[in-house]
């Protein structure tokens, strides 16, 4: 039975990003006719991109079970920049990629120096406003006068992602360009709508079926069974865009999810209100969704004339991303049995 859930989950997972890129064409549509910059425009679009997790969410918390919920909003946070960095560094191995002459002897340069070149805008628009998002999230819900997601939590977070919204999309803007609106894309939209709800249904359905026949918490299985499956569509996107030469697009567009996703995605689990049950699990998890922008962030302006990533800080995210897991299964896990196991004594 396992076996048939998690097909179950790999085709709802597929079926709401599916409704998700037929809701962020007429997004990018409508970054390019109000004159974005592309990096900015990222959290625009982000929106779409989050709204399986939005979706996950708020199914979750219907449900009852707002653990899956919790678990693959923060376990995608984690493991997404490790994931997309790495997809797109790949994806540009290639010979050939770039527009112009100019930009293809670049892109052949930085192909023998190792280097995934990235607008350095990414830092400052994306990731560190987004890193001051996750402080926001720790603040209302780690000191324990607050601890836990509440209705007044739904609108801080809500103001937070307005300002985010705010500061990226005023920079960078110029003269808006002609776009083409198609009565079908309309309709794509909608039923996009439709596949978000009936995919985000199943994605936690079938992960409470795993959870269930493993013995698993449902924390623990949207931190490593939800949250890996649902970044799968978002990892060919990223390799398709990155191939095509548009590299910044590939690896800024998941900061703009994220924001999202510490944000507008948490609004249904604080409305029910949700004590954290297991606070280390919560904050050591915490932790992870901060370190990887602060390390994004850094990367980017880490020395040298081009602004990216070098070939070991593209090897050093999954690196940290294996840290969290092991420190996870090593520590956090054993300490919670331990704790449960004395408690029950």
């Amino acid at each position: 039975m396992i076996a048939v859930w998690g097909g179950v989950l790999l085709a709802a997972v597929w079926l709401a990003h599916w409704g998700a890129e037929h809701l962020s064409d007429p997004l990018k549509k409508l970054r390019r006719q109000w004159g974005f910059s592309v990096a900015a425009g990222g959290s625009f679009v982000g929106l779409a991109a989050a709204s399986p997790e939005i979706g996950i969410n708020t199914t979750s918390a219907i449900r009852g079970v707002s653990d899956i919920g919790l678990g693959a909003l923060l376990g995608s946070n984690v493991l997404a920049i490790p994931m997309m960095i790495m997809v797109a560094y790949f994806a540009t191995r290639k010979k050939g990629i770039g527009g112009g002459e100019s930009s293809h002897r670049n892109h052949e340069e930085h192909r023998r120096e190792g280097l995934l070149q990235v607008d350095p805008q990414a830092a400052t628009v994306q990731a560190l406003p987004y890193l001051a998002i996750v402080g926001l999230f720790a603040l209302v819900t780690l000191p324990a006068p607050w601890r836990g997601l509440q209705p007044i939590d739904g609108w801080i977070l809500l103001i937070g992602y307005l300002a985010y919204l705010v500061q990226a999309l005023a920079r960078g803007r110029k003269e808006g360009e002609g776009v083409e609106w198609k009565r079908k894309e309309k309709w794509l939209a909608a039923a996009g709508i439709g596949a978000l709800a009936i995919g985000a249904y199943f994605t936690v359905f079938s992960t409470e079926k795993i959870v269930g026949s493993l013995g698993l918490s449902k924390i623990i299985g949207g931190l490593f069974i939800t949250a890996p499956v649902a970044a799968l569509p978002e990892v060919f996107a990223t390799w398709y865009v990155a191939r095509s030469g548009q590299v910044t697009s590939g690896v800024t567009s998941v900061m703009g999810d994220h924001a999202v996703t510490m944000t507008l995605a948490f609004i249904p689990l604080t409305i029910i209100g949700m004590p954290i049950e297991n606070m280390q699990l919560f904050w050591v998890t915490l932790a992870f969704v901060a370190i990887m922008p602060a390390l994004y962030a850094a990367f980017i302006w880490w020395g040298g004339r081009e602004s990216g990533f070098k070939r070991w800080q593209v090897f050093a995210l999954p690196v940290v991303y294996a840290a969290f897991v092991a420190v996870i299964v090593f520590w956090v896990q054993p300490f919670g049995q331990a704790a449960q196991g004395g408690s029950g004594g």
